[in-house]
């Protein structure tokens, strides 16, 4: 297994390296300090990366854009400082999977990562938080009422099951023995009924639907 680290500060170059690491034994960490740098691997294999947003010649938003068409079997981890909703919602758009703020300890970086192998998004607490507020925000009632009255078919309540678990598309169609065309139309059905836009928003609304 091979993780692509995407910052530009040393030491926490060597943190991230050292969590993945701790998260998933005998892994492989090519690490790189900007996003041209970042964009040169989009040719390599990995089920793993962990991107800063703010690097020297740009956002590391870039790169979870290229690398969520490139690689959609990577795994796309935000670790960063910033954590505002600006910052949180345009990585999430973007189609990170995941998202860590650095200055938490690091055993809560590592236990946060390990959840990637039981389907669990790796959100910090402070971030899960901001998410439901948003969905509180927005929708003008708690999130749990807004996502009852959203219907889903029986079909697409276990994709969405399956989705939030952490299941690429092409699992989900071996998992319910349908075509890869038919999951990617259930997933993007979806997204338009719960008005979501990524992995750790259909994870937070399965949970709020029950399917978790």
């Amino acid at each position: 297994m091979r993780a692509l680290i995407v910052e530009d500060m040393p030491e926490s170059q060597a943190l991230l390296c050292e969590v993945a690491a701790q998260a998933f034994p005998g892994i492989v960490c090519d690490c790189v300090a900007d996003v041209s740098s970042a964009l040169a691997q989009l040719g390599q294999d990995y089920r793993l990366a962990l991107v800063d947003l703010s690097l020297p010649d740009g956002s590391g938003i870039a790169v979870v854009e290229r690398f969520s068409r490139a690689q959609p079997e990577c795994t796309l981890v935000v670790a960063t400082i910033f954590g505002d909703d600006e910052h949180l919602f345009a990585a999430l758009r973007a189609g990170a999977q995941g998202y860590l703020l650095k200055d938490e300890p690091p055993e809560l970086l590592v236990r946060a990562l390990e959840g990637i192998r039981d389907g669990r998004l790796p959100l910090s607490p402070a971030v899960a938080r901001r998410i439901l507020g948003y969905f509180r925000q927005q929708s003008g009632a708690p999130a749990a009422e807004a996502a009852e009255r959203v219907t889903l078919t029986p079909r697409e309540c276990e994709v969405l099951s399956l989705l939030a678990r952490g299941l690429r598309i092409a699992e989900i169609s071996r998992e319910l023995g349908i075509s890869h065309h038919t999951a990617g139309d259930h997933v993007k059905n979806i997204y338009r009924k719960l008005n979501i836009s990524s992995r750790a928003e259909a994870a937070l609304q399965a949970k709020q639907l029950g399917l978790l």
